[in-house]
């Protein structure tokens, strides 16, 4: 089996409502839960003149960025009955908050919550003077605690086979997510912009099925719908990327966390001096997955990426002699020094200490020169063997100069 989803393979499933996990009983502290009272007690500096003005202004209050956006029409959501290629739902993100809209429907949020992993929340626009009441979403739950995001409660990103309705067809890579998936089978049901031409993939496509033989026929993004009930006219392929890595990473931290505080629970506090051989597995996988090994090749004229989004994205680049783990390259593949940037979140800051200590010291071993790579480390070194020796020192010096506790780290940032 190979390096990346392995983590598929183990048949461990937390139960969300037992210790030690309670996740529906537990309240969440991360950075959109503590701002819920803001919200619904009007503090918030929101323009309520129109749908479009109040999704602007909220997203300009939680500081994500408007040129993050992501048009899916196939139904997929919790909304889906309002979700069509005439009608299709937004999705916006930043490093640790998610938020979709549909015209004439619901505000959704997911917040990435370092002990609950995600947490969802929906509510109404408000009307003139309306309170906003703000709803933790069990029904979500659905669809966020199944195999496509590794049985925990995470990040969830389709790719179908959409039917003229926005119905599904047929399913791609069902419970796979992340950058490994080819991107033929990627962005189904999605429209996608700034694709300098690559179009070996399902996005701006509409399936049908005849015969038992599924065909698809081109749906250019703007034809059914107007950009302008949006705050731009894009969604863009940069984005779709980026989304998709994100999800993949967090999905496997989030189950890392769930296993070791299950494993605490079970020993009283502390965790046994052996770890289940199947979470060594998972540990593996989320090592490569950190460092992008089997990442799917990009287009070969490379992706463009659209202006505004990558200076929102380099917004929080956190840099050490001019080089960021946010740096992108787009000729070949995602990022020019291939580590991910999740490592700088507050969800990864509040980890298990021991699991994001044991992730710290994995990557120090797997960057190490591959002249004082120990033989006895096969699995981490070979979470890293696509990395030059150049490469993994920069991406040494990045993590020791920008994350807390990483292994000798005391150099100063730029």
């Amino acid at each position: 089996m190979g390096l990346i989803g392995i983590a598929h393979s183990s048949q461990w499933e937390p139960d969300l409502d037992s210790e030690p996990h309670r996740y529906f009983q537990r309240t969440a502290v991360d950075r959109f839960s503590r701002r819920i009272p803001e919200l619904a007690e009007g503090r918030l500096p929101l323009d309520r003149s129109s749908e479009r003005a109040f999704l602007k202004s909220l997203l300009a209050a939680l500081d994500i960025p408007e040129s993050s956006q992501l048009l899916v029409f196939s139904n997929t959501s919790l909304q889906l009955s309002l979700i069509n290629p005439g009608n299709p739902r937004a999705l916006y993100f930043s490093d640790d908050l998610y938020l979709g809209y549909v015209p004439g429907g619901k505000i959704e949020v997911a917040t990435i919550d370092a002990q609950l992993g995600a947490v969802f929340y929906i509510f109404d626009i408000p009307r003139s003077d309306s309170r906003v009441i703000v709803e933790r979403a069990r029904r979500c739950m659905n669809c966020h605690a199944n195999e496509d995001t590794l049985q925990v409660p995470g990040l969830s990103v389709k790719s179908v086979a959409p039917g003229p309705g926005g119905g599904s067809l047929d399913t791609f890579h069902p419970g796979q997510s992340g950058h490994t998936q080819p991107l033929a089978e990627r962005f189904g049901g999605w429209y996608v912009t700034g694709t300098g031409g690559f179009d070996k993939h399902w996005g701006n496509r509409m399936g049908r099925l005849y015969q038992g033989e599924l065909s698809a026929t081109p749906l250019e993004p703007g034809t059914q719908f107007s950009f302008a009930r949006y705050p731009v006219a894009t969604s863009d392929l940069l984005a779709h990327l980026l989304h998709e890595h994100q999800v993949g990473g967090i999905n496997r931290l989030i189950r890392a966390q769930y296993r070791f505080r299950e494993l605490r629970h079970q020993n009283q506090g502390a965790l046994p001096k052996n770890l289940p051989p199947d979470l060594e597995t998972e540990l593996a996988d989320l090592l490569g997955y950190l460092l992008f090994a089997q990442e799917a090749s990009l287009p070969r004229s490379g992706v463009p990426g659209a202006p505004a989004f990558r200076e929102a994205f380099a917004r929080n680049r956190k840099s050490i002699g001019g080089h960021s783990l946010k740096d992108l390259d787009l000729q070949t593949r995602l990022l020019r020094f291939r580590c991910s940037y999740l490592v700088h979140t507050p969800f990864f800051d509040g980890l298990d200490q021991d699991l994001r200590r044991r992730i710290l010291q994995d990557l120090d071993r797997a960057l190490e020169p591959s002249t004082q790579r120990s033989l006895s480390a096969e699995k981490t070194n070979a979470a890293s063997r696509h990395l030059s020796d150049e490469e993994a020192a920069v991406i040494r010096t990045i993590l020791r100069a920008t994350v807390p506790g990483f292994p000798n780290g005391n150099l100063k940032t730029d």
